[in-house]
């Protein structure tokens, strides 16, 4: 079965990402980091007291814009601090428990250039658990476990709290992002294409499709038969930043049934949001790079076949662990 291409929608997302630990030795008792459309804008930590723009044009923009610098400064190193602190120790004395304790935020939103649709998102994980969530519909918590019910109420009573999330996930945000697009358009509007292998492990494994160095992460990648994208016998693979600033993604096909003289009718697909402008690579026994054959990788081309899905899922959890700030008080 297959299905047409369809057209992607462009959207823009800001991201703030907190971690506050009590307890931990050697860890900052907050840590935050600013993303936009998946980059790393800023991160600080309370320890050294760092506040560290990690792109030029950010340490440009805060540069021309000193209110915005020392808005920044004082989030990082005063009131987030003291807010999650508090958080944390209401949380310990509810449950009664003392020792090493991490509370996560994420909290931000996307916003569809086109259309102007603002998607807000605010989480909160402790201990490694997902914790409670708001809900913009409705306006109010959702417990995400049962001893969560007790947080969940407390806030939704807080109606001051429950109308300044509103306008911060649904006003406040989606101006930033726009703030911040134009400050670093240059950089955030930039095109890079991919580099694309195929990397099979065995004989009768997947063949993965690999595309990395690319920028942005608006982008898709899928295998298509002939001239139309297959739904089946695909395992999707997900958008993963590199250390450099730009992404990775890698998607699976299933050969095992795929007839030897039907293997010329597939390619890769990899495409920004622009559907005229993509990038084919056709399955190719020939180009496919494996740990077997003459076209066997050595570890000095820094490249593990087969690892593709295992480096995906490491990313993911380092991802899952990273956090960042809160730029304005609750």
């Amino acid at each position: 079965m297959v299905s047409k291409v369809t057209v992607l929608i462009v959207k823009h997302s800001l991201e703030y990402l907190v971690t506050a630990a009590s307890g931990v030795p050697n860890i900052p008792e907050f840590t935050g980091a600013i993303m936009l459309d998946g980059i790393q804008m800023a991160y600080c930590e309370s320890i050294n007291k760092i506040l560290e723009p990690r792109l030029d044009w950010v340490k440009k923009m805060l540069a021309n814009d000193t209110w915005l610098l020392e808005m920044y400064t004082r989030q990082c190193f005063v009131v987030q601090p003291k807010i999650f602190g508090n958080h944390i120790s209401s949380l310990k004395e509810q449950f009664q428990s003392e020792g090493a304790h991490i509370l996560q935020m994420r909290e931000g939103c996307e916003w569809n250039e086109k259309t102007g649709e603002v998607t807000g998102f605010l989480q909160y994980v402790y201990n490694g658990e997902d914790f409670v969530e708001f809900d913009l519909k409705t306006r109010t918590w959702i417990a995400l476990k049962p001893e969560a019910n007790i947080t969940k109420q407390k806030w939704d009573t807080d109606s001051v709290r429950t109308n300044f999330n509103k306008d911060l996930l649904t006003n406040i945000y989606p101006k930033l992002i726009k703030k911040f697009l134009s400050y670093g358009k240059s950089i955030l509007q930039r095109t890079v294409p991919p580099s694309v292998s195929l990397l099979q492990k065995t004989p009768s494994s997947p063949v993965s499709c690999h595309a990395t160095g690319f920028y942005p992460d608006r982008a898709v990648m899928f295998w298509r038969k002939d001239e139309e994208k297959i739904p089946e016998g695909v395992d999707p693979g997900k958008i993963l930043p590199n250390h450099d600033g730009t992404f990775q993604i890698s998607v699976d096909l299933n050969v095992s049934s795929v007839k030897s003289e039907d293997w010329r009718r597939y390619g890769c697909v990899f495409q920004f949001s622009d559907v005229e402008n993509n990038t084919c690579t056709k399955l190719d026994e020939a180009v496919i790079r494996t740990n077997i054959g003459k076209n066997k990788l050595s570890n000095d081309q820094g490249v593990n076949v087969g690892g593709a899905a295992a480096y995906q899922r490491s990313q993911t959890s380092l991802l899952s662990r990273h956090v960042i700030v809160r730029s304005l008080a609750e």
